[in-house]
């Protein structure tokens, strides 16, 4: 298998989290967004949608996140997507709740028109204001409801939706996001950076973050 990836990517941070607690044989293929190398053409041959990750195994591909890591999650039958139809059920459902109303309010509208160039026409404070509220109101329910006196999102067991969540939540660090509202939400991000893949595979975030506070 090969994973098309820059280490950087909010999406792709989840797959190299994942990686770094399970031993799967797979080829790394690095994609350098900041000189646009998702847009050349020997990489929209890989992705026709020009976006990272993607997942080449043989001849199948699979160009989405979330998909990424359960069929990962499927071939090291990892107990991070449980067979169980139930409690797949809840981690499905975790993970949907991330990927649609949570990363639209808190990623595409608040952090990136705040940290990425081509987004800097969203950054208007009529916009900012609208998404900021509503992404606070997911953290509460992420807070409360999600997490509550479990460990992790989806029980007491780490599953894919800490994987793709924990990635999501921590981009607010880029602008300073206040999470002091949200003591379990503060909780369990303690504890997925106390992983021992954390650091490893979070490297490139963590480097981009100073790089925007140095030139603030």
């Amino acid at each position: 298998m090969k994973l098309y990836y820059d280490p950087a990517s909010t999406v792709c941070r989840p797959i190299l989290l994942f990686l770094a607690d399970h031993n799967l044989p797979i080829e790394h293929m690095l994609v350098d967004l900041a000189t646009r190398e998702n847009r050349a053409e020997w990489y929209l041959a890989v992705n026709p949608n020009g976006t990272v990750p993607a997942l080449l195994d043989g001849g199948f591909r699979i160009t989405e996140s979330a998909t990424i890591l359960r069929y990962l999650a499927d071939h090291a039958r990892s107990p991070a997507y449980p067979a169980e139809p139930r409690a797949r059920a809840k981690v499905d459902e975790a993970l949907d709740w991330f990927n649609t109303g949570f990363y639209r309010d808190h990623g595409y509208g608040l952090v990136y028109p705040q940290i990425l160039p081509h987004y800097a026409t969203l950054a208007d404070r009529a916009v900012l204001a609208f998404h900021a509220e509503r992404a606070a109101a997911r953290l509460a329910i992420l807070d409360r409801e999600m997490i509550g006196a479990n460990r992790f999102v989806a029980g007491n067991a780490i599953s894919l939706a800490d994987y793709f969540g924990v990635s999501l939540v921590t981009m607010g660090e880029m602008i300073g996001y206040d999470l002091s509202p949200y003591p379990n939400v503060r909780r369990w991000l303690a504890t997925m950076a106390a992983r021992p893949g954390w650091a490893e595979a979070n490297a490139a975030f963590y480097g981009w973050q100073n790089a925007i506070r140095a030139a603030a």
